[in-house]
């Protein structure tokens, strides 16, 4: 097993906390936002399990690629391309919200549903985004076990997280 590859994983891993510190830091600012604006807070049973278990399956990721040696250079390419990609969806859900976006449930009452930029076309960009990072760092690790594990697992946390959010907007009603 050669390691000459096994320091791709680790630097990854870094661009992957750095971006999820960043995205941390900008959820708590916008949920003191929200609540000055008389926010309510949603029951929500899969925010704890996203909490754990969103960063520890892109570490879980990151030491299966490691141990593997790091991958080739053509699906790091790919990799990286569908992460990139991933994080322009979660962005530009993100730049459409703007203080709205938060990792928690927050209604403000009197607030429209936002139905422009992306949400034109998606319905639910941001965990589109999500789902794209998680397939993205799967294949540039490479971590085929951990990935599909953890994509397998943090989509059933997502669709949970999805109805609790359709619930708390109103929209399951409209369908």
């Amino acid at each position: 097993m050669s390691r000459a590859g096994a320091w791709w994983p680790v630097a990854g891993a870094a661009v992957v906390f750095a971006t999820m510190g960043l995205e941390a830091w900008l959820a708590t600012r916008n949920e003191g936002v929200l609540r000055t604006w008389g926010a309510r807070e949603v029951p929500d049973a899969s925010y704890p399990w996203m909490r754990v278990s969103y960063p520890a399956g892109f570490v879980a990721m990151a030491v299966e690629g490691w141990w593997r040696g790091g991958g080739t250079h053509r699906w790091l390419v790919v990799g990286l391309l569908v992460f990139a990609g991933g994080k322009a969806i979660k962005y530009a859900a993100i730049a459409v919200l703007g203080p709205r976006w938060s990792f928690r449930v927050l209604t403000v009452p009197g607030r429209p549903l936002v139905a422009d930029g992306i949400y034109r076309w998606l319905r639910h960009p941001n965990y589109v985004g999500v789902a794209a990072e998680i397939v993205g760092v799967a294949l540039w690790m490479p971590a085929p076990i951990t990935g599909t594990l953890f994509a397998v697992t943090f989509g059933v946390i997502l669709l949970c997280r999805i109805r609790i959010e359709e619930r708390a907007l109103g929209l399951a009603r409209s369908r």
